[in-house]
């Protein structure tokens, strides 16, 4: 991980505020604070986050298109932190281009596991290159190319291709990507796998390439020809 990682915890709550600021600091991470989505993104583009931490219902620019316009600027992980928990909210976050989904009142230590694994996810590995087709994933780098393109992926989607590609030609359960990509349950009937194969499709698919990614209705999902 990196040393002290910088977050950047955006919510229009003093006191949820006061309390990430308190126990992130605590836990040896260097965290900056913004309350409204305009300073959010101020001190995104100055102090450049390893990580940013960011609540839905704020006045003014709401946290979906503060993460809208932190994902058009770069690949900083994103974790949304609201009480808003409907399964439609949820896709709502994610669909915007937060990598994870908290649901507030939460536990600090659930909050930690999930900052971590983001963290993990952007540290740098020894290289390894898999090789599907016209698709290539490079580990170290996090780089996705089809082709001659490259593919600008958050880090769910690149881990969601990652397994794919470290299977290929197999059919995954919906089950196995929950637990090798999520980690946990998420919300049981969530149809955040549908989302994000959906999100991988266009992105691979675009200048009219051939899908590699197919549904196996009933079961799940193969990476083939």
């Amino acid at each position: 991980m990196v040393n002290n990682p910088r977050v950047l915890a955006v919510d229009d709550d003093p006191e949820i505020a006061r309390l990430l600021k308190r126990g992130l600091s605590y836990e040896g991470y260097t965290v900056d604070i913004a309350s409204d989505g305009n300073e959010a993104l101020a001190k995104a583009r100055d102090n450049e986050p390893d990580l940013v931490i960011l609540d839905v219902m704020m006045p003014g620019m709401d946290g979906l298109e503060v993460s809208r316009r932190l994902r058009q600027a770069g690949d900083v992980p994103i974790l949304m932190l609201t009480a808003k928990g409907a399964l439609v909210d949820r896709v709502a976050g994610l669909d915007s281009g937060a990598d994870d989904y908290l649901v507030k009142p939460f536990a600090f230590d659930e909050l930690l596991a999930r900052i971590r694994a983001l963290l993990r996810r952007c540290e740098p590995r020894t290289g390894e290159l898999l090789q599907f087709a016209d698709l290539s994933l490079n580990k170290a780098a996090r780089e996705v190319k089809r082709g001659d393109n490259t593919l600008s992926l958050t880090a769910q989607e690149f881990d969601l291709l990652e397994l794919f590609m470290r299977h290929p030609r197999q059919v995954l359960t919906r089950d196995v990507i929950y637990d090798r990509v999520w980690g946990y349950d998420f919300a049981g009937e969530s149809n955040i796998i549908e989302v994000y194969v959906r999100y991988l499709r266009s992105k691979m698919e675009a200048h009219d390439r051939p899908r590699l990614i197919h549904t196996v209705r009933g079961i799940g999902y193969v990476l083939r020809e």
